[in-house]
């Protein structure tokens, strides 16, 4: 019997060595590799817990390849089939067995000779050994459904040549299982495990260590083929082929003591006289005595130290729950990326035994152009290779050493790409890789193994719209069904979307009644714990002893007059933030406040700039206008920044005064945490005189008449329903006495009667606000509908084999733009690298990128080189919504795939192989599908009709 074949070698592989080898790695994996909670999820499910988990799984492992001992599989290497015909094992050619071939692929075949000999051999019934055999029937990524099952049994044929050759067969499958029974330690273990129910998030874990250790013990560069490893013995091979991986152990937290000010001081470089904030005190004292590892949900204003509180209670419940790791996901790439470097400075501060190694990553699609990562990955390039069986593995260290203190950080190579990084130990990166786990794909059971052995931190929960929310509530069932512990972060989250966060995690079983006092709290900040079992409890700490007052004053949407006003503002002068609600308003607000005020005292900040661009971006603003003492002397005398959306969030960054377009009240009070955000000052004596009090100006709409009318840009964005209830709740702030919003005290009750009961609208609003509500009640029930149509199902009941877990399903997910497109309410955007077509028709880099990567050459008759490549690849852009309308979108990319280099599609190329190229003449120009594109390093890019 065979397993493996290599083509080119004419190398093989026997399908007893893969089984021991599956075996051996499972083994090594469950000892070496598998976070502890993990083990005890599998464990509590069998009647001799740990002992029997860890037979169970090098058990699966073994018999996993069971289905190519059968002639659907062995026939297609004739050399091979025929030296198993001379040994009575007949079978037709895979031409005579045709496409019915396909119908008995070897994990479902697998499947099937596997029951059939627990039934037969065993006394199980079927549904019994479906629940263990649906594991090996799933190896391959995706679960057997009833449909697939029926077609094979109407073949026998496939699993077994008729006549007298069935005979033959059926005594290789059968001494081959036996064998494995015997060898693996569960012979004597059957008849208990007979009567095992297995939950289903026990069968998705164990479908996912077969799945793991099936990949390492097929990678012939660890586990070569036959004839040239047929001399070495089996121990020794799988010794070697360890060393050669050196897979990072997980994480084992230690337990910590009552000394909260000194966890944070050990963990977090806080300024000098800092103290724990309360909330922070709050979240690590419940996160160290509610009765099990749960769910915390923190709301606390902005600038309170959430990160930090979060991480320090994933230390906490790591230690009580045995994870192996934490997972940090943010809403985009720019924010993971910021948290990457945090996490990284975190755990450089973690004690850590002498020689550990904990493994790494980032994770989005862009995680190789962020330049913490690259610098780990690197180092950590050479993880994976052979090592010889005599060897002692020492040329294969990877990563970036530490003092005696702390561990060795490894970007693990075998631990990288889209199905295999969430399985490092700790990670930070998009929402998107959490969503996935909630989404009918390939592989599935991979995502739900490397997110159950971490802790989950999911940050700006707010963030996320019903579209998201709908995956969101279906991971968070499973989480905890897992008993994964998780730390839900928000500055501004509404009381029924923190009852919802509740319930899905707690799940059907939970009292349904203790949770209704969830969506009656309006305390703020607010800690809320939801252990497993148990009733809710919440705790209400004190702010951090900081109070802002910021006075609301509703103004025109009128360019002119508001660049008037700004004029008038900085005459003694001040730094202001204008954030407006499309890319189109930024730009034409910087045009006008540049001609008043001059090219240098504006900058303008949106998403539409290239990667490169937009961090740099980010970074001059931290630097001007950072908290004092930061930005070193920098922060400009008079300045305007005009900006989108990406003020609003994850940048430390501190104004005079505020200009915002009305948008959700909770987003802006997000904005607000960018007014005044830091003192300056004895009484902001340090502002100018005008401006040390807070001040915002909310404009956007049109307020002359009895309804306030937003514009068409912001409606389009957010709906008008949203934008009316928020400025429902705004207006004892803007009309009449005009009562500042006081922060922290008001937030909280801003966004309960934002997103609560209807406020009392005026009466002249009715109409309005009845079309309005009608809209976004249709938009919200088809968000809800489409999402569902590829989220995963609920959690089964214990016993339920995993049949169909994933039918329906997408396909591979991943977080590309058609990945993220499925578990957030967007339509596939197109992304483009941007460069530059010379005179002479020569491609480069855009010429101003800093650090040398402008002006650089892109070969086309060759690979370019890799800076070279790089810089283009960082100069990534993703098209505005113009080109999400298909027919806009088809025509682009055919316009775009003209510009097609063969030199830059070979895998020597990776940067940029499949990649759309813009091409923008010398004054970063082009026409695109009807549009002419401008871009520049101080705009972006600027669309409009050709």
């Amino acid at each position: 019997m065979w397993a493996k074949h290599d083509r080119d070698s004419e190398g093989w592989l026997p399908l007893w060595r893969h089984m021991e080898d599956s075996a051996a790695v499972a083994g090594l994996l469950w000892d070496r590799w598998l976070p502890s909670n993990v083990q005890s999820l599998i464990a509590a499910a069998l009647p001799q817990g740990l002992a029997d988990a860890r037979a169970l799984v090098i058990w699966l492992a073994a018999v996993h390849d069971i289905g190519k001992a059968t002639p659907a599989f062995a026939c297609q290497v004739e050399s091979l089939a025929d030296r198993m015909r001379d040994e009575g094992l007949q079978m037709k050619t895979q031409r005579q067995l045709g496409v019915d071939r396909k119908m008995a692929p070897h994990g479902l075949a697998g499947q099937v000779l596997l029951a059939e000999w627990l039934e037969e051999q065993q006394g199980w019934t079927g549904r019994q050994a479906a629940q263990f055999g649906v594991v090996v029937g799933g190896h391959h990524g995706v679960p057997p459904d009833h449909s697939q099952l029926k077609d094979l049994f109407d073949r026998p044929d496939l699993l077994r040549s008729p006549g007298g050759a069935a005979g033959a067969w059926r005594r290789v499958q059968d001494s081959l299982l036996d064998a494995c029974a015997e060898a693996f330690g569960v012979r004597g273990r059957l008849r208990d495990w007979q009567t095992v129910k297995l939950p289903q998030p026990v069968q998705v874990q164990l479908s996912a260590l077969v799945i793991v250790a099936d990949w390492i013990a097929s990678n012939p560069e660890l586990f070569p083929y036959f004839p040239q490893a047929a001399a070495v013995s089996g121990a020794d091979r799988v010794a070697a082929a360890w060393r050669g991986l050196q897979l990072p152990p997980p994480w084992v937290a230690g337990e910590l003591g009552s000394d909260v000010a000194g966890l944070f001081a050990s963990r977090f470089a806080l300024p000098r006289g800092a103290r724990v904030r309360p909330v922070q005190e709050a979240v690590v004292r419940l996160a160290g005595s509610m009765p099990r590892p749960g769910l915390l949900v923190v709301e606390a204003p902005m600038g309170e130290g959430k990160t930090e509180a979060a991480l320090a209670a994933a230390e906490i419940l790591a230690a009580r729950s045995g994870a192996g790791g934490v997972f940090f996901a943010l809403p985009t790439m720019a924010t993971g990326n910021a948290m990457f470097s945090r996490v990284v400075r975190w755990l450089e501060n973690l004690p850590a035994g002498e020689g550990a190694r904990f493994s790494v990553q980032l994770a989005h699609s862009k995680a190789a152009l962020n330049e913490v990562f690259a610098g780990l990955a690197r180092e950590g390039r050479n993880a994976v290779r052979a090592v010889d069986a005599d060897g002692d593995g020492e040329g294969s260290r990877v990563g970036v050493g530490r003092d005696g203190a702390s561990a060795e950080l490894v970007a693990h190579q075998w631990l990288r790409g889209r199905k295999k990084a969430m399985l490092s130990s700790f990670v930070a990166g998009t929402v998107d890789q959490l969503l996935f786990m909630g989404l009918k794909s390939r592989h599935l059971a991979l995502r739900h193994l490397a997110v159950a052995g971490k802790v989950v931190v999911i940050d700006e929960a707010h963030a996320y719209d019903a579209f998201m929310n709908v995956y969101l509530d279906r991971v968070l069932s499973w989480l905890g069904a897992y008993g994964v512990p998780v730390v839900v972060l928000s500055a501004t989250l509404p009381a029924r979307r923190r009852r919802e966060l509740a319930e899905a995690y707690a799940g059907a079983g939970a009292d349904a009644s203790s949770f209704g006092a969830l969506a009656d709290q309006d305390a703020y900040p607010l800690v809320t714990a939801v252990a497993p079992g148990h009733a809710p409890v919440v705790v209400t700490p004190d702010a951090s002893g900081r109070e802002g007052r910021v006075e609301l004053e509703r103004f025109d949407d009128d360019l002119e007059l508001l660049a008037g006003r700004l004029e008038r503002e900085l005459e003694g002068g001040g730094c202001v933030l204008v954030v407006r609600n499309t890319v189109r308003r930024v730009l034409e607000t910087a045009q006008l406040m540049r001609a008043r005020l001059g090219d240098a005292h504006v900058t303008v900040a949106h998403s539409a700039f290239v990667d490169l661009d937009r961090a740099a971006n980010d970074g001059a603003l931290v630097d001007k206008f950072g908290p004092p003492g930061m930005e070193g002397g920098r922060r400009p005398k008079k300045h305007v920044v005009v900006a989108s959306q990406v003020a609003e969030q994850s940048l430390d960054v501190d104004f005079d005064l505020l200009v915002s377009d009305l948008c959700p009240v909770d987003l802006l009070l997000q904005r607000m945490g960018r007014l005044h955000r830091h003192r300056r000052g004895v009484k902001e004596a340090d502002r100018p005189e005008g401006l040390r009090v807070a001040r915002c100006l909310v404009t956007g709409a049109d307020w002359s008449g009895p309804v306030p009318v937003p514009v068409r840009g912001s409606v389009a964005v957010y709906g008008a329903y949203a934008l009316l209830r928020s400025a429902a709740v705004l207006a004892t702030h803007l009309e009449g006495e005009r009562r500042p919003v006081r922060l922290p005290q008001d937030i909280s009750v801003l966004v309960q009667s934002a997103y609560g009961p209807e406020p009392a609208w005026p009466e002249a609003w009715a109409a309005v606000v009845d079309d309005a509500r009608r809209r976004h009640e249709e938009r919200r029930a088809d968000q809800v509908e489409r999402a569902g149509h590829f989220r995963l199902g609920e959690v089964g009941r214990a016993g339920r084999p995993l049949l169909g877990w994933v039918a329906a399903r997408v396909g591979d997910a991943d977080d590309s733009r058609a990945g993220r497109a499925q578990v957030r309410d967007s339509r596939e955007s197109l992304e483009v690298l941007v460069v530059q077509r010379r005179e002479d028709g020569t491609l480069a880099t855009l010429p101003w990128l800093d650090k040398g990567r402008g002006g650089l050459e892109l070969a086309m008759d060759c690979v370019p080189s890799p800076r070279a490549a790089k810089a283009a690849a960082a100069s990534g852009l993703r098209l505005p919504m113009q080109f999400s309308d298909p027919e806009v979108m088809d025509r682009a990319i055919a316009e775009l795939e003209q510009l097609y280099v063969e030199a830059w599609q070979r895998k020597e190329s990776p940067w940029l192989a499949g990649q759309l190229i813009l091409a923008l003449d010398g004054d970063c120009q082009c026409l695109l599908a009807g549009y002419a594109l401008r871009y520049s390093r101080r705009d972006g890019l600027e669309v409009t009709r050709a």
